[in-house]
């Protein structure tokens, strides 16, 4: 049946149509094709999910060799979850990236850019759904080879030293991880992340795995910008095209804190990291400080793009966060703001991207007066920046209401209370595009060309989704639970 090749495919069918964008080559052809193979990416990932929800985790072996000889791809509630992420991103934002690489990317680049980017999808699937843990640091590097040279197609030229820091920051995080894999490798005789877990010795037994879990813990948390590893992620954020800026942030990330919840609690396991490496210790404090000195940062920031590249990094202090109570509710509320963090940043970073082609700057001043000039696309800035502050009825709510729940079951008060005034930050950054927007009078100097219908129907669509997931909860909210149980050894 087609359904046992679904893992598979889901990796294969971007992979494959890449090199197909340069034998199309012509603008328009490639463009449109892109289109058709996002949405077969995300039918997969969708029938993936509708499979493992109702039936349990699947496998696909490679070349029929059965793990932990061979490569296995393995699907569960955690990866099924963040395989439909990906694939739903890339399929919203491909839409409006094409109109948008009208004005950004050269039209001669336009076939070479969408395949580079079909790779960089690929390589986020192929982290997501592999179940042996070098195949992970693979695709690592395609996927981040790939988002380097998008980054570097940037209209500025700034956009070149932003992915050559990207570049840097990522070979060390990659180096550690390969130092990491290779120290498990040396211990145990086997990749397979399953396995890896059964062949496990005790920590104080060997120092070499628990050199291993710092290495690999390092290089994840570079590729995740974890304060204070982020330094890569401010300028490639602001200096990337406006597509790439809202895919990156929507899944690159996600998938860097995906591989931290694997390796802490399928490949090392609970009582190892938080026993003996004792995260419920170290990780709190550095994801309250990238709270507060990113949310603080951006409220001074006056170019658009970096006020939200700053607001990402304090965005992942609180799955970090979420993730170092090693609790139910804490691993939910990080599982759930993973996904409503990809939601409503990528809807911010779209509208940012409508006010570029319209204006062609995106900073402060250039906000001035734009609720009049650009009503539909600073509403749903407008919303976009109230799921950041975490008003009720909004995802963003959802996801902090949980975070607080986490903190409060283990009578954290100050972490509940630090929570909620970092909410009161981020209404100050947002205020004052707010207020530029609708209590400034527009700058006569800018002439605003009409936004594509095209760009506005998805920004729109992720606009409503975090409206709608901030109302029913029930989806995400209930796929991060299973997801959440599986980590602590409840079933796929």
């Amino acid at each position: 049946m087609i359904t046992d090749h679904l893992p598979v495919l889901q990796v294969v069918i971007p992979l494959l149509a890449a090199p197909l964008c340069v034998v199309l080559r012509g603008s328009f052809a490639v463009r449109q094709f892109v289109k058709v193979v996002s949405g077969l990416t995300f039918l997969c990932s969708l029938l993936i999910f509708t499979h493992v929800t109702r039936h349990g985790a699947m496998g696909y072996e490679l070349g029929g060799w059965q793990p932990p000889w061979g490569i296995e791809y393995r699907v569960d509630a955690l990866n099924a979850f963040l395989l439909l992420i990906i694939s739903g991103m890339a399929a919203v934002i491909l839409p409006y990236g094409t109109r948008s690489i009208l004005r950004e990317i050269p039209r001669e680049q336009h076939h070479l850019f969408l395949a580079i980017f079909l790779v960089c999808v690929a390589g986020l699937l192929g982290i997501a759904v592999t179940a042996d843990i070098f195949n992970v640091f693979v695709f690592l590097e395609i996927s981040a080879l790939s988002s380097y040279a998008l980054i570097g197609m940037g209209r500025s030229r700034r956009a070149l030293t932003a992915a050559y820091q990207y570049l840097i920051m990522g070979t060390i995080g990659s180096t550690f991880l390969l130092i990491g894999i290779g120290l498990l490798y040396m211990k145990t005789g086997t990749l397979n992340m399953a396995d890896l877990a059964l062949r496990m010795p005790p920590p104080h037994e060997s120092s070499t795995v628990i050199a291993a879990f710092a290495f690999l813990s390092v290089g994840v948390s570079i590729k995740l910008a974890v304060f204070p590893l982020h330094t890569w992620l401010p300028n490639a954020y602001t200096f990337a095209p406006s597509m790439v800026t809202a895919f990156l942030a929507a899944t690159a990330t996600k998938v860097s804190f995906y591989l931290l919840l694997r390796i802490v609690f399928t490949v090392f396991g609970v009582g190892f990291a938080f026993e003996a490496m004792h995260l419920q210790l170290l990780l709190p404090p550095l994801a309250l400080a990238g709270i507060f000195v990113a949310s603080t940062v951006a409220i001074f920031q006056t170019n658009i793009k970096r006020l939200l590249a700053f607001s990402s990094i304090a965005q992942i202090g609180y799955m970090v966060l979420g993730l170092s109570f090693g609790t139910a509710t804490g691993l939910t509320a990080g599982i759930v703001h993973l996904f409503n963090h990809a939601v409503m940043k990528s809807s911010l970073f779209l509208a940012i991207g409508c006010v570029s082609f319209a204006l062609g700057a995106v900073d402060l001043r250039a906000m001035r007066g734009l609720g009049r000039r650009m009503p539909f696309t600073m509403a749903a800035f407008l919303i976009g920046g109230l799921n950041l502050i975490g008003i009720p009825f909004t995802a963003g709510f959802v996801s902090k209401w949980y975070l607080i729940l986490a903190a409060l079951e283990q009578q954290r008060w100050f972490v509940a209370g630090f929570c909620l005034l970092s909410s009161l930050l981020a209404a100050v950054y947002i205020g004052r595009v707010v207020e530029a927007a609708y209590f400034h009078d527009p700058d006569p100097q800018l002439t605003a060309r009409p936004v594509p219908r095209g760009m506005l129907a998805p920004l729109w669509l992720l606009t409503g989704a975090s409206l709608f997931f901030g109302i029913f909860t029930s989806f995400p909210v209930g796929a991060a639970q299973r997801a959440a149980l599986l980590l602590l050894g409840g079933a796929p």
